[in-house]
């Protein structure tokens, strides 16, 4: 299992960040690859994916860890993943997102098929992670 952790700074209050995380449909407007989410029950998300021209499928579910400011999500179906973000209040008025993603590699090859492999295929997610983040401040800070 591989580990990648990153975070950023957004100017936008903890509350605000929170609620901003929590609009699943709002995805795809800052996950590459994401064509579509929608909630899916009351833990759920469904969420249709588009990489390398290939479209896949799967359910993740979401699990908030309260007042800590905390969700955690991993795949039920399909492509094998598992995430945390962690909002930590700066000030007011800014948050620190961080996002720790685990992921095997041979497995998501296999799930998404083709693509890079080994150090080619780390840094490739970790730049699509890093634009991930920029495009949710972005959408964040903006909204």
């Amino acid at each position: 299992m591989t580990t990648l952790e990153e975070q950023i700074d957004v100017t936008t209050p903890v509350g605000r960040t929170w609620e901003q995380l929590h609009r699943v449909a709002d995805y795809p407007r800052f996950v590459a690859g994401l064509r579509h989410a929608a909630a899916h029950g009351r833990n759920r998300a469904r969420l249709d994916v588009e990489i390398g021209g290939v479209r896949r499928s799967f359910v993740a579910e979401l699990t908030d860890h309260g007042r800590g400011r905390v969700m955690t999500w991993q795949t039920v179906d399909g492509v094998h993943l598992k995430g945390t973000f962690a909002l930590r209040p700066l000030d007011e008025t800014h948050t620190q997102v961080q996002l720790r993603l685990e992921y095997d590699p041979e497995t998501l090859r296999d799930d998404l098929g083709g693509g890079p492999v080994g150090f080619a295929q780390s840094h490739t997610i970790e730049e699509a992670v890093r634009t991930d983040l920029a495009l949710f401040k972005e959408l964040v800070e903006h909204r």
